[in-house]
């Protein structure tokens, strides 16, 4: 399970992330999967993770709007991407944009983990606290 949260190294100029040795520790190979989250965020995902999200997206009707939007939404943002030997990646330019980051937030939420920009996750921090 991804858990913690965590303030990774983070170079703005190349876009390289440096995921935390922690989160790094649970992925069985040297790629993750990124796509868009909810809330703007970035959602990462190892394979298995990813295979089986991907399946529960699949087995929803094609007929339903929802499930055709959420779909889109998942699968055409969705990028393979791979570690160098020191545990760092580069995010796509469309998945930063998306989640506006500038200072990242690396956050485990159990079968993946995310990306937030900081005060993003601040403000969804938040809210969380007032729901409660």
């Amino acid at each position: 399970m991804y858990l913690g949260s965590y303030r990774p190294s983070f170079d703005k100029n190349t876009r390289r992330i440096a995921l935390p040795k922690k989160i790094r520790s649970y992925l069985a190979i040297n790629e993750v999967i990124l796509t868009y989250g909810f809330e703007r965020c970035i959602f990462g995902f190892d394979k298995d993770a990813w295979q089986k999200e991907s399946e529960k997206q699949l087995n929803e009707p094609i007929t339903n709007r929802g499930a055709r939007d959420t779909r889109r939404f998942f699968f055409a943002s969705a990028r393979l991407v791979q570690f160098d030997n020191q545990g760092r990646f580069v995010i796509p330019n469309d998945l930063l944009e998306y989640a506006r980051i500038t200072s990242p937030i690396v956050i485990g939420a159990g079968d993946h983990f995310e990306i937030w920009e900081e005060f993003s996750w601040q403000e969804q921090m938040d809210k969380l606290e007032e729901d409660r």
